[in-house]
């Protein structure tokens, strides 16, 4: 069982919950959650004009090196577009927040890290002993711990399955979802 292997192995990690637990499994899940929200508002930002000058790109002059990203496609370097720019600023912003909340979690918040300090600590040690298996129990519905575990595995899925599907095809993962919604945001 890796968990337990990881947890004798590096028992200094695994006391804070560091390493392949459910702890690591459901922040994940969190995480590709809200990627998807925030693609999924970002094609709609773009299919309805919300976002000015998408295609325009950022000027050199004023960005310096910041409007630039290196285009593997093209040879060289490429100037990043408005609409990339925004998305790249909304993923740092989210990366921001996700340190805030490890660094300095909210009382009754759910926390990255285990510390035996916080009020919460016992119930995060139960649940990171019940494991939720290959696949949860599917009996367990509502809004359940098995739940999130169970869409926030599909969250993940979904994204790489997204990241292949954008590769192969040589498009932005805003457009692959926009294809498989059927043409809905633009």
């Amino acid at each position: 069982d890796a968990v337990k292997d990881w947890a004798e192995e590096y028992p200094q990690f695994a006391e804070w919950g560091w390493g392949p637990s459910v702890q690591a499994e459901i922040w994940n899940g969190r995480h590709a959650m809200f990627g998807w929200v925030v693609m999924c508002a970002t094609a709609y930002a773009k299919g309805h004009g919300l976002i000015p000058n998408a295609d325009a790109p950022l000027n050199l002059k004023e960005w310096g090196t910041l409007a630039t990203i290196g285009d593997l496609a093209n040879g060289g370097k490429d100037t990043l577009t408005n609409e990339r720019a925004i998305i790249l600023i909304a993923n740092v912003h989210a990366f921001f927040v996700g340190i805030a909340a490890t660094i300095a979690p909210l009382p009754m918040s759910d926390t990255l890290l285990l510390d035996p300090n916080h009020p919460m600590y016992e119930w995060q040690v139960e649940r990171n002993s019940k494991l939720g298996g290959i696949m949860p129990d599917m009996k367990l519905t509502g809004v359940t711990p098995h739940a999130e575990l169970i869409n926030g595995r599909m969250a993940m899925m979904g994204l790489i399955t997204c990241i292949a599907y954008s590769g192969l095809q040589g498009q932005s993962m805003i457009d692959t979802i926009n294809e498989w919604l059927g043409g809905a945001y633009y």
